[in-house]
This record gives structure tokens, C-alpha cells and sequence, in this order.
């Protein structure tokens, strides 16, 4: 597997993941029904430096990562992350996980934070943990879950 910097020529791949993780709408805080090219225009935005990993099978991934704050929180690190859905359980997402990590330092960042990680999303939480950040504080009924209703979302952090 490699991640690289994601170029134009990506963006159906991307979409493809993007896409249906956003319409499910379980473990982003995104309009459901945001189109392709606002989804597009989001994910590689201006202050996004995007990402995606690659294997034989094509584009299995796709990561983001931005200062958290502007100013006085730019040492902060953020990143958004996701799989194809039939890429679970290969380590895509770790992999990601740890790219960015090196990545966030070598560009200078302190820490990586995680806004607004839904407690439903378990596999997220457990890999997070894992990979040493802990849930700095939680945000009670934060996220509208569309099966669970209003769940907690909580802040995670790693000093790098």
C-alpha cells in the first residue's frame, strides 16, 4: 500500500468513498444530502491537504488533514479519515492513522485533535486509543445518530 497526495484524477475514487459514508450519516457531522461537488470541495478544500491510500486494488482510502484552529490553535493538528466499505478490517484506516501522525510532525504540529468522534463508532474510538489519544472530553447528545438519536461525541487528542 502507499498514500500519496491525493491528485484531481482521484476524485471519483474519492467520491466513491466519501459518498456513501456521508449519505449514511453515522460518523460525520455533514449534510446527508451534500452532492458530490460540495462533498469534493469539502474533503480537498483550500486548508485540507488530502490524501489517499492505494493498493492493487485501486483507492481502498482517503484521509484529510488541516490545523485544528487558526492562530493560536494552528500547532493542532485535525484529520478526517475514510475506508471503502469493503476495505474494512484490512488496516487501511490504521495505516492512515499512522501516516498522518508522522505527516502532522514533520509539518511542524504539536498535537492531532479529533472533534467530534460519535461514540457509536467503536472500531474508530478502539483504533484512536490504540494509537495513543484519549478522550479529552465528551460533547453529551451532540451528534443526531440517524438509527440511535442524539449520542455523545467526544473530543480526542495525541500529543505527536
Amino acid at each position: 500500500m502507499i498514500i500519496r497526495p491525493a491528485r484531481p484524477e482521484d476524485d471519483e475514487a474519492i467520491w466513491r468513498i466519501i459518498g456513501p459514508t456521508i449519505r449514511a450519516g453515522e460518523t460525520y457531522a455533514l449534510p446527508r444530502d451534500m452532492t458530490r461537488d460540495a462533498a469534493l470541495a469539502y474533503w480537498r478544500g483550500p486548508a485540507h491537504e488530502a490524501f489517499v491510500a492505494e493498493t492493487d486494488d485501486g483507492i481502498l482510502g482517503t484521509y484529510y488533514m488541516r490545523p485544528n484552529q487558526q492562530g493560536g490553535g494552528s500547532h493542532v493538528a485535525n484529520c478526517g479519515y475514510m475506508t471503502r466499505a469493503d476495505a474494512t478490517g484490512r488496516g487501511i484506516a490504521r495505516a492512515m492513522a499512522e501516516h498522518s501522525l508522522v505527516h502532522a510532525k514533520a509539518r511542524g504540529f504539536l498535537a492531532m485533535q479529533f472533534n467530534c468522534v460519535v461514540s457509536t463508532n467503536a472500531r474508530a474510538i478502539a483504533l484512536w486509543q490504540r494509537l495513543g489519544f484519549a478522550i479529552a472530553g465528551t460533547l453529551p447528545g451532540a451528534f443526531d445518530h440517524p438509527t440511535h438519536g442524539f449520542v455523545d461525541a467526544y473530543v480526542m487528542v495525541r500529543w505527536l
